[in-house]
C-alpha cells in the first residue's frame, strides 16, 4: 500500500505472525571461567528453581567487587557498601516440609573460581574471613564455592535442613 494512500481510517491489515522460537539457556551455557559467569549461571539456576524452593526468590548478590570509577566507589562506600561481605545472601532460614529448621538465620555464599580452591584461605581476603567468621558467629550458615554446582548444591542443602 502506497503511504500517500493510508489514511487512520484504513490502516494497512496486521498480518498475525508466529513467535519466534529462541533457545532454552542453561545454567551450563552460562558457567565461564570467570567467577560472574558462575555467578550468572547459579542466579538463573535459581530462577528456574523458585518453584521448587519459594526461598530463592529472596536470593540476592551484594556488589562488593564490581569494577567502578574511584567516584563510583566512594558514593557507594558512603552508601554502606562494605568490604568482606560475601558475594551472595539468601534471606532466608532453612525449611523442612513441615517448618523452619532450628539454626541458621540466613545463608552467605562467597563464590570464587576453580583456581583460588588450594590457595591459602581458598582466596578469601582479611575482610572475607573476617565477615564470615563473625557471621558464623551470629546464626547465619557461610560457605566459600568454587562453582556455581558447589552453591546450588549448598543452597539447596541448606533450604531442605540437611547442613
Amino acid at each position: 500500500m502506497d503511504c500517500l494512500q493510508m489514511t487512520w481510517g484504513n490502516p494497512p491489515p496486521i498480518e498475525p505472525t508466529e513467535p519466534k522460537q529462541g533457545k532454552a539457556i542453561n545454567p551450563e551455557d552460562l558457567a565461564g571461567d570467570s567467577e560472574s559467569s558462575q555467578q550468572k549461571a547459579l542466579f538463573l539456576w535459581a530462577a528456574q528453581s523458585v518453584g521448587k524452593y519459594p526461598q530463592l526468590a529472596y536470593m540476592f548478590a551484594v556488589p562488593n567487587g564490581f569494577f567502578a570509577t574511584i567516584a563510583q566507589k566512594g558514593k557507594m562506600k558512603a552508601e554502606g557498601l562494605r568490604s568482606g561481605v560475601p558475594d551472595i545472601f539468601l534471606l532466608s532460614r532453612a525449611w523442612k516440609g513441615i517448618g523452619y529448621v532450628e539454626g541458621y538465620a540466613g545463608c552467605f555464599i562467597e563464590m570464587k573460581i576453580e583456581k583460588y580452591r588450594n590457595r591459602k584461605d581458598g582466596g578469601c581476603s582479611e575482610e572475607q574471613i573476617d565477615f564470615i567468621n563473625y557471621a558464623t558467629s551470629a546464626g547465619y550458615y557461610c560457605k566459600v564455592c568454587y562453582n556455581w554446582m558447589e552453591a546450588r548444591d549448598t543452597l539447596i542443602a541448606y533450604l531442605e535442613g540437611k547442613l
